[in-house]
């Protein structure tokens, strides 16, 4: 049993960690201001609904990720 739940807990582990990776920052600094006139409406509409997503993504993983973490220590 202790083995499947780590198991389950590194698979958690990795898939938050890339879907924390796949998420834009949230301030684009200098090279924001220079290509930010570049950016249509649809490609920002597109980043934010993504963004959105991987946003939502992530708390749930993490959810999930404390949950096997405090059953692993139970354990």
């Amino acid at each position: 049993m202790t083995i499947a739940i780590s198991i389950l807990h590194l698979i958690a582990c990795i898939f938050l960690t890339v879907v924390i990776l796949f998420q834009s920052g949230k301030r684009s600094g200098l090279s924001g201001a220079i290509a930010g006139g570049a950016d249509t409406f649809m490609t920002k509409a597109k980043a934010k609904t993504w963004d959105a997503k991987l946003a939502k993504m992530t708390k749930w993983v993490a959810l999930v990720f404390v949950l096997l973490t405090l059953i692993l220590n139970f354990i």
